[in-house]
């Protein structure tokens, strides 16, 4: 993978050259100027250079020098937007591998890329062999042994020391390092590390996660770290990946990887050691030589091994216990700004959380309290806490007023927590949920649906019984110039008479019968004598000639328990509308009964069934709203009445959409009394 070194002031430009180039094939590099490349530059860590200037003065030429002086060996690529021919030419001159104009252009970029690395790669800096900064630490040497330089014993020890920053990455490293420097006598050093968010899947889906980039290093300057690290891809961080072992520069792997070799060169280092966590590869410790100048032993570097093997477990354990923080904290801040109120309680009754919101609630009486205890709850709430903690069992939410806030309606709801090798709930989350506006909200619709319905009551009523009155009222006039001894007045003041007060009689029943509240249950009513009284009473309310009415009822008799007047009204409606909806001298209507269930729990199924149009989807739906009618005439609260009624008598009442017309079908099902 190639460096390539960005010189622009513009932000745009960088972007720019982000969408062209191959990612995968190149790595970035930023600077605003040149002096803060020059570490880079001077260590030989670019491979070639991106500048963005304007070729129209001397200026131009001036920086150009200075680039080269810089970075002789690295080649320069300028892309410019104003380019005058004499200040090209000398851009050329001055050793400017080519000059694009802008826009840039994707795949012209990459082939002149291409065409710049085709030549021999730049000769890599001579490694320093003195360190850069730190102190020179002799070797220490096992006089039993000649060829390890400590004793591995106190080695040991002093690492079980460094573990303990095991929760502080940074530390644990620098500690370890300069650990390394006191009994071994490393010169340089650096740790790379994945980072956190490739390892546990949780890094955002625009990051890059093929990087180890530096966690820790003495004796190299931080400046070049910045922009330096490692590819999972080529170079070290391949070989140790695929093979997780150590690798030395003068090893023949390395010398035959061109990435490998440069990447010692930049370091200074001589020896690569993988940190693993026993799954997989957590990064690269990248060693110089000792102060001395002597090389390690393969014992050393086998013990090295293992110790950042622990180190590396150590760095996974404090990720995990950073991420669960992390988590932790995060949750903490969502309960604490919920507008619901939380408190977690744990099994030994202690308040483990509680936001502003439950104190705000739970201390009402006591307002300069801060902290909430599980004393501060109510006794009703404190119980069901400790009951769900105690069963591990969550109870069902139901409504609460606090006593200090009794304006205030509340909604609770008790929940257990409890861990995998638990045996009982661990805690308890109880959630007080301010339900007041909500309540508020469904009275104030209450009283507005209440307010429409008696509007159109009242929009009803006074047009039935205007109805009912116009043929009076009609009449009473005709009283001052027709005589009562008028055989044909007094016949139609006869059924005008009889027919408003038909109406008006009907009307003032359904009315009773929807505002009546509680059902008398104390009359054994027969099923059959009921319908029949029934028919007989529809019968009074409709005009026409009389239809075949049958009963088909080849069970015993059958009783239900109820309001004996009330059943007969409901069931009139149904047969009333029967009647209306049988026209043609084909007038039948037919009545089925028949027992149903065990013993028990037995119920009669009343099916009414006529020679009508039948009912429509949207009908059989909504019949028994209220003054819901396909009739011209009439409230529309008949099937309204029936389904109140029939309800208050445990029942139900369907009525069946009829696909093909030609019938009507109402069934109307009770439970049968415990005569039968």
């Amino acid at each position: 993978m190639r460096t390539l070194l960005i010189l622009s002031k513009q932000r745009a430009f960088p972007a720019a050259i982000e969408h062209a180039v191959e990612l995968s094939r190149y790595q970035l590099i930023i600077k605003e100027d040149l002096r803060s490349a020059e570490p880079l530059l001077s260590r030989g860590a670019i491979d070639a250079i991106l500048l963005d200037l304007d070729l129209t003065d001397a200026n131009s030429a001036r920086l150009i020098e200075q680039v080269r002086d810089a970075a002789p060996d690295s080649p320069l690529i300028v892309i410019s937007a104003n380019t005058q021919w004499e200040w090209e030419e000398d851009a050329y001159l001055l050793g400017v591998a080519h000059v694009i104009a802008k826009p840039i252009r994707a795949k012209l970029l990459n082939n002149l890329l291409e065409r710049v690395f085709q030549g021999p790669p730049p000769a890599l800096p001579e490694a320093m062999d003195q360190p850069i900064g730190g102190q020179r630490l002799s070797a220490r040497s096992n006089p039993t042994n000649p060829n390890i330089n400590f004793d591995s014993l106190e080695a040991l020890r002093k690492f079980s020391g460094v573990l303990t920053h095991s929760l502080d990455p940074q530390t644990l490293l620098r500690d370890f390092l300069l650990l390394l420097r006191e009994i071994i006598g490393v010169n340089r050093a650096a740790v790379f590390l994945r980072s956190p968010g490739s390892l546990f899947g949780s890094a955002p889906q625009d990051h890059d996660d093929r990087w180890l980039r530096s966690a820790c290093a003495i004796g190299l300057e931080q400046s070049f770290l910045e922009h330096f690290a490692l590819n999972l891809t080529t170079g070290l961080g391949a070989y140790l990946r695929k093979h997780g072992r150590i690798v030395r520069s003068t090893s023949a792997e390395a010398q035959a990887s061109p990435e490998i070799t440069r990447e010692f060169h930049l370091l200074g280092g001589c020896v690569a050691i993988p940190i693993l966590d026993r799954e997989a590869l957590l990064g690269v410790a990248i060693l110089d030589e000792r102060l001395t100048g002597g090389r390690y032993e393969n014992e050393e570097l086998s013990l090295l091994f293992h110790m950042l093997e622990e180190v590396g477990l150590a760095i996974r354990n404090s990720w995990l216990h950073d991420r669960l923080q992390n988590s932790h904290s995060m949750l903490e801040g969502i309960l604490a700004n919920l507008g619901t109120a939380c408190v977690v309680v744990g099994s030994n009754l202690a308040v483990l959380h509680a936001n502003a919101s439950a104190r705000r609630i739970l201390l009402a009486e006591n307002p300069d309290k801060t902290h909430l205890e599980f004393t501060d709850l109510p006794q009703e709430l404190g119980s069901k806490v400790f009951t769900v903690i105690k069963t591990n069992v969550p109870i069902t939410s139901f409504k609460y007023q606090h006593p200090a806030l009794p304006e205030q309606s509340y909604f609770i709801t008790i929940s257990p927590f409890q861990t995998a090798m638990a045996a009982g709930a661990d805690a308890a989350l109880l959630i007080i949920e301010n339900i007041t506006s909500l309540e508020r909200a469904k009275r104030l619709e209450l009283e507005a649906s209440s307010l429409r319905l008696i509007t159109t009551m009242a929009e009803h009523l006074a047009h039935e019984i205007g109805n009912s009155v116009v043929p009076l009222s009609t009449h009473q006039q005709l009283l001052t110039t027709a005589s009562l001894n008028d055989e044909e007045f007094r016949a139609s003041l006869s059924e005008a008479l009889g027919s408003g007060v038909k109406r008006i009689t009907r009307l003032a029943n359904q009315m009773m019968f929807l505002a009546r509240g509680k059902t008398d249950f104390g009359d054994q009513v027969r099923v059959n004598e009921l319908i029949d009284e029934a028919f007989r009473e529809a019968y009074l309310y409709h005009n026409g000639a009389p239809p075949d009415f049958n009963i088909a009822d080849n069970t015993e008799k059958l009783t239900v328990a109820g309001d004996q007047k009330a059943l007969r009204h409901a069931f009139s409606e149904v047969l009333l509308n029967a009647l209306q909806a049988t026209q043609g001298e084909a007038k039948k209507i037919g009545v089925s009964v028949t027992g149903a269930g065990t013993n028990g729990n037995r119920v009669v199924d009343i099916e009414i069934r006529d020679a009508g149009v039948g009912f429509t989807p949207e009908a059989a739906v909504r019949g028994p709203e209220p003054f819901y009618s396909t009739r011209n005439v009439g409230l529309g609260l008949g099937l309204t009445v029936t389904r109140k009624i029939i309800e208050d008598h445990k029942g139900r009442v369907e009525i069946a959409p009829t696909a093909a017309k030609g019938s009507s079908i109402v069934r109307i099902t009770l439970p049968l009394s415990d005569q039968n």
